[in-house]
């Protein structure tokens, strides 16, 4: 036997079932939305790593392809790696759940969710954040819960929520919040340039929708949650924080910190550290928790100059950015580069233009998402840092970085029509302190306006911060966050967008939520910074896209012919189609409708494969002027080429005007001649000749 919970979410039926599957799990719902199906578990161990000073959770979303009747592509039929659209799951589910998890638990967490079946119009995503955080709520593992996601669309000016697949489609906007009882958690948000004041409403909605969730969440754990289990806690003893104040008192922590250099500010830490190894070197069990004591000492002593004092680390006020520079066509003969520097910050970004040929396929559990025509990767190396460690490839974070500013700039794009090219921008960090991803969409912006595309306008990002005291009155928001800020601050607020309004947010936070002032004041702060960031450095970089591709970059060149004719510009095992591709050296694509795009360097060359497919798909009539070459000679006349697979025939009686007795006395094989059609002949073939192109 096994309980069950059901309540009307957005239209469609949210059902949970409690102690059907997964019994041995700490805590473990099978849940429900209409015929999307998800089993979300939460697992922790029953003993604290050691060795480790920090809370470590585990989020795994994992898709099945079978959930979507499919089986995977390629040669290996199992899934592989986690989809990006997995990555970015797992870390909208992290950064809500993760605040209200005792800061002193070390006992390893996995909140697991395994995607059974999916139904398009009720998104798994969704019912995996649900179902992790009714998991996490109905176990017995220490959770400050409950919590609830919904997502929100924006359809002909009215908010949808938790839209189905068609008003995805239709959507201004695809915003995901997450609230507690109280108070927004998480934002994760792409949207068309929706205004300030609208965004903060749908935010607000959402909210509300949430609180509805939460009492049904209620009802499940007060019948179903487990009592809490005790644990080990981690927390740095009292008597440890006031031996460290003693040798270093709090002006001389302040002086330490108080540097806008990052290397330096390392160095005074390093040696605050040395010494106060030296003074406790007899105190073993002090020792093992020095680490974790010198991080909180500086994180209060940041906390209460901002706080207190309005004092920031490196002296700028508190709505301050710090010095900006950017500059485009720094490396040469790529398609477009731009680089973006604000403080420590730095950013190059280079754009590459492709035929639509080279657009990403996507293989996954969303039928409506099937390619990606722009694509935006981040790459953090640790030489931007100034540290040193093996590259193993994109992580969680780099994913996620470089999703952000994809999902910023994909609004601002032209249309396939406008502009037929797969793009691709790879943001490359030179340096890091703070925000590197909205630095990304700074110079992503210019790269592509350097790089000739279109773009409908220019996009920059900026990031706030949070420094909250005792109540919810007492806080201090912070313009352009350096990376001590967001270290040691309550919030990392990410908003990117164009003059009209934003196009992604992100919001990360370490404690129980936002109340609505500080989430208003925060999106003021950043439309104000992003202004600045357009105007007064960006647009003097580069104002507007340059009216055509670079000397580098491919040409396209569209035409459109009868779906019918597809056949013959193909030829049998695409014979025809190659033999123009190697004559010219194009890339050639050709769409179901008949939608052709020649693709290349040299305008001669595309011009020449434009002209030979227009003769393919032509039908020849009498009267019209041609060139071909004599590809083979007979007794009675000579075969002409028009183009690859497109031959006819001129009899010797119509190659001249004078009387000869062989087709060699005129003509010989690779000779290009002009000729005339002279319609069809009486067993319906086509005529040509040679000596009737005058008249």
């Amino acid at each position: 036997m096994y309980k069950k919970y059901e309540m009307e979410l957005a239209g469609r039926t949210l059902r949970v079932d409690v102690g059907r599957v997964a019994k041995q799990a700490n805590g473990a719902v099978l849940m429900h939305y209409g015929d999307t199906t998800v089993l979300c578990t939460a697992t922790a161990s029953e003993k604290p790593r050691e060795g480790i000073d920090f809370f470590p959770l585990s989020v795994e979303y994992n898709e099945r392809l079978y959930a979507v009747g499919k089986i995977p592509g390629g040669f290996n039929k199992r899934e592989g790696k986690a989809s990006e659209n997995a990555i970015l799951t797992d870390r909208v589910i992290d950064r809500p759940m993760r605040p209200l998890f005792p800061k002193d638990y070390r006992n390893d967490v996995t909140l697991e969710n395994l995607v059974l079946s999916v139904d398009q119009d009720c998104s798994p995503e969704l019912t995996a954040m649900l179902g992790s955080a009714i998991a996490t709520c109905i176990s017995d593992i220490p959770f400050d819960g409950p919590i609830s996601t919904t997502q929100v669309g924006l359809v002909e000016g009215e908010f949808v929520f938790n839209p189905t697949a068609a008003q995805k489609e239709a959507s201004d906007l695809a915003l995901t919040v997450a609230s507690t009882r109280e108070k927004v958690i998480m934002i994760e948000a792409g949207a068309n340039e929706v205004p300030e004041a609208q965004m903060i409403d749908a935010i607000f909605a959402a909210h509300e929708v949430n609180q509805k969730v939460i009492e049904f969440i209620d009802t499940i754990v007060a019948e179903c949650g487990k009592k809490k289990h005790e644990y080990i806690s981690f927390a740095v003893p009292e008597e440890l924080f006031d031996a460290i104040k003693e040798i270093v008192p709090p002006a001389e922590m302040e002086e330490a910190v108080f540097t806008d250099e990052k290397q330096v500010r390392e160095e005074n830490i390093r040696k605050i550290t040395e010494r106060l190894e030296e003074a406790f070197a007899d105190k073993e069990e002090w020792l093992e928790k020095l680490g974790e004591a010198v991080y909180q000492y500086q994180k209060k002593t940041v906390r209460k100059m901002i706080l207190k004092d309005h004092k920031r680390p490196d002296g700028r006020a508190i709505d301050q950015i710090r010095p900006l520079a950017a500059e485009v066509d720094l490396i040469p003969r790529v398609h477009g580069s731009a680089m973006f520097t604000r403080g420590q910050t730095q950013i190059c970004n280079i754009a590459t233009l492709a035929p639509l040929a080279e657009a990403q396929k996507l293989d996954g559990l969303d039928e409506s998402e099937t390619s990606k025509r722009y694509m935006h990767h981040y790459n953090f190396p640790s030489y931007s840092v100034g540290e040193t460690r093996p590259s193993r490839g994109p992580g969680r974070r780099e994913i996620g970085h470089g999703a952000l500013a994809e999902r910023a700039l994909v609004p601002v794009l032209p249309s396939e029509a406008e502009f037929p090219y797969a793009i691709r921008t790879v943001s490359e960090t030179f340096e890091s302190n703070g925000s590197t991803s909205q630095a990304s969409v700074c110079a992503s912006s210019m790269s592509l306006m350097a790089a000739g595309v279109p773009i409908k306008a220019a996009v920059a990002g900026i990031s706030a911060g949070l420094v909250t005291g005792e109540t919810d009155d007492d806080y201090l928001v912070l313009t352009d966050i350096q990376g001590l800020e967001d270290f040691f601050g309550d919030m990392d607020f990410k908003v990117a967008g164009t003059h009209k309004g934003i196009t992604a947010i992100q919001m990360d936070i370490k404690i129980h939520g936002l109340t609505r002032p500080i989430i208003e004041e925060a999106i003021a702060a950043t439309k104000k910074a992003r202004t600045y960031i357009l105007d007064e450095v960006m647009a003097k970089a580069i104002a507007e896209p340059r009216p055509e591709v670079g000397p580098y970059a491919p040409k396209i060149i569209q035409m459109q012919i009868d779906p019918q004719k597809i056949g013959d510009v193909v030829g049998q095992r695409g014979k025809t189609i190659n033999a123009i591709i190697e004559e010219t050296g194009v890339k050639i694509d050709i769409t179901d409708d008949g939608a052709v795009s020649i693709c290349g360097v040299e305008a001669e060359s595309m011009e020449r494969a434009k002209k030979l497919i227009q003769i393919i798909v032509t039908d020849f009539e009498a009267g019209m002027v041609l060139e071909g070459k004599v590809v083979s000679i007979k007794e009675f006349g000579a075969f002409l080429e028009f183009a690859p697979g497109k031959e006819g025939m001129v009899h010797i009686s119509k190659i001249s005007r004078q009387r000869i007795k062989q087709v060699e006395d005129v003509l010989t094989l690779g000779d290009v001649v002009k000729v005339v059609c002279l319609g069809k002949d009486k067993m319906g073939r086509l005529s040509f000749s040679m000596k009737d192109v005058a008249e």
